[in-house]
């Protein structure tokens, strides 16, 4: 008995392996998400570092990129760049900023579809960025199985958004998750990962961006009534974007430039 039981103690130690009802250990502890119950659904406690994590949402902009600023803020300066390969929309400077991640860190890479998926290789390959965030709504298994392995070889946070219809494909990615609208945020179901299902979505108060109905001008109010609160706020100017924070911001511009320059060549 005693010698059947120690090489399966030895085996359960590799990283790779786990028992069914519990979580696996990574061999890097993940780094916090900023939400605790998410943080006690994940093996490591947290983002896995070295591995590919795909996250799966219905549309850009459901706050898919508030999930991850919490973690992204807490990432040390010194390990690298944060590379945002093919977003769907222009990254807006003030939110990174207020959000405490410094525009000089970030590198925005424009690419279509499978040069998309060979620039993050590249930079997962290079032990140059501290996180990717990539937009590969495209990718077939086998990229995804390139990047799974150029991030196993990183200690680097590496996330891909993808539509919730892949969810039925086959992945690589050892953590995979759906994003979906809730109230007061966003409900997140754990579609994989290295240990028991999850059965229920875990609802998690993550800023949203604003639906797109609301940022319409408000209607005028009838003669004789008070103007809303909406139509009141709507007239307000925003405020100006400070001089150091637009001069950030046209430096991460330059460099964003220069790299896409480099790897189109």
């Amino acid at each position: 008995m005693s010698l059947a039981a120690a090489p399966l103690s030895s085996l359960l130690q590799r990283p790779d392996l786990w028992r069914g009802a519990q979580l696996a250990r990574p061999p890097q502890a993940g780094v916090p998400s900023g939400f605790a119950a998410l943080d006690a659904a994940l093996p490591g406690g947290g983002w896995p570092c070295g591995a590919l994590t795909e996250l799966l949402a219905p549309r850009p902009g459901g706050g898919e990129v508030s999930l991850l600023l919490p973690a992204l803020a807490g990432l040390d300066a010194a390990a690298g760049w944060i590379c945002l390969v093919a977003p769907p929309w222009q990254p807006h400077a003030p939110a990174w900023h207020a959000a405490g991640i410094g525009l000089g860190r970030l590198l925005v890479i424009r690419a279509e579809a499978r040069d998309a998926a060979w620039a993050c290789e590249q930079l997962l390959a290079s032990g140059a960025c501290a996180a990717l965030l990539a937009w590969l709504p495209q990718a077939d298994a086998r990229a995804l199985r390139r990047l799974q392995l150029a991030a196993a070889e990183r200690s680097s946070l590496a996330f891909v958004f993808r539509p919730p219809a892949t969810a039925a494909g086959a992945s690589s990615a050892p953590l995979r998750l759906a994003l979906e609208a809730a109230p007061g945020g966003l409900a997140v179901r754990i579609l994989k990962r290295r240990g028991p299902p999850l059965a229920q979505p875990l609802p998690l108060a993550v800023p949203r961006p604003l639906a797109w109905e609301r940022l319409r001008p408000a209607p005028a109010p009838a003669a004789g009534q008070p103007p809303s609160v909406a139509a009141i706020a709507a007239a307000v100017p925003p405020a100006p974007v400070p001089a150091s924070l637009a001069a950030q911001s046209a430096a991460g511009r330059a460099l964003s430039a220069s790299l896409s320059a480099s790897l189109s060549a």
